[in-house]
């Protein structure tokens, strides 16, 4: 069991990762602005509310709460939800500060979150990438606050990974368009509309490229990296989605509507296919996402009768994918 101190623990995403860590049997420290109801604070989980920005504040908890490890999840985390500027100065300074003050306490493993939006899809001057599907090789070109500020937070730990050496162990992780629990029985996603609404008109999750990841996934994922962060390289960036894509037909047939160009490059993406390879997560360290829209929508999606929506998971036949490189929104 570690103790695991976790900002931004109040938050859609944050909620599921302390829950979850805590069910694993680590101690948790919520750190946020607000409050968990105290009723959803779930056993081996207590929780501060504090303002990361305010000097000194984050050095203070850290030091005094002593954790095994730091999971940086606070930020403003919708693109455009406040001015640019307001955007890139909050989020580029709390990345900094609680890496900063994690690493100054010597706190021995340091993870902050990022977003796949750091490659810089639905730039209104047009994006395409080298290849599909997307993986950490994909070339970063961001084009907003938002997603510049979210891959200076992977450059933080990077840069402190080189000036530590192996002493301290840092990584970033990239989650898709979050999913919460609630979200899956009919509660708005962070967008405003419904997984359900996003699966019967594709439109809506095409400006994420059809990616999303169950929150409680991203919180498995966190424990298996923490877990094995020892073993592996320093400082690296992983994908985190579903296996499969936000879309009841293959992408495949949809990319070529919603993203011009495309059709040469996703053609290979049939079946359920998704846009995100999560392969260097499953390789380096064995994770494997448990859920699925088609597991966990309630009740059950009943839209368009597609050849996708009956087919097994692409990770069950896997002899038509080709890796990334073979060819040529905002979550």
């Amino acid at each position: 069991m570690s103790r695991i101190f976790v900002t931004g623990g109040s938050g859609r995403l944050g909620r599921s990762v302390v829950a979850g860590l805590a069910e694993a049997g680590h101690e948790v420290i919520s750190v946020d602005r607000d409050a968990i109801p105290a009723e959803q604070l779930p056993a081996g989980a207590g929780q501060y509310t504090a303002d990361l920005l305010a000097p000194g504040e984050a050095e203070r908890l850290i030091r005094e709460t002593g954790p095994d490890a730091v999971i940086h999840l606070a930020a403003i985390a919708v693109p455009f939800s406040a001015p640019e500027d307001v955007i890139f100065s909050t989020n580029t300074r709390l990345a900094y500060a609680v890496i900063s003050a994690a690493t100054d306490a010597g706190v021995p493993k340091i993870v902050t979150a990022s977003s796949p939006t750091a490659l810089g899809y639905g730039s209104p001057a047009g994006w395409l990438p080298p290849s599909f599907p997307l993986d950490e090789r994909t070339p970063p070109k961001p084009w907003n606050a938002y997603a510049l500020s979210k891959l200076i937070a992977e450059q933080t730990v990077q840069m402190f990974a080189a000036a530590q050496g192996d002493k301290l162990r840092y990584a970033a992780f990239r989650p898709c368009f979050v999913i919460s629990p609630e979200e899956w029985e009919g509660a708005p996603t962070q967008q405003g509309h419904t997984v359900r609404e996003r699966l019967d008109d594709p439109a809506l999750s095409a400006p994420a490229l059809f990616n999303y990841v169950d929150a409680r996934d991203v919180a498995d994922f966190l424990d298996v990296l923490l877990d094995r962060m020892d073993s592996i390289p320093n400082g690296e960036v992983f994908f985190v989605g579903a296996k499969d894509a936000l879309a009841t037909g293959p992408l495949a047939e949809l990319f070529p509507r919603f993203l011009p160009g495309s059709g040469p490059l996703t053609q290979h993406l049939t079946g359920t296919s998704p846009a995100f390879s999560i392969d260097k997560a499953r390789d380096l360290l064995g994770w494997e996402p448990k859920r699925t829209w088609r597991t966990e929508l309630t009740p059950p999606y009943e839209g368009p009768d597609t050849a996708a929506n009956r087919a097994p998971l692409n990770d069950e036949i896997t002899a038509g994918l080709v890796p990334a490189g073979a060819t040529k929104e905002t979550p």
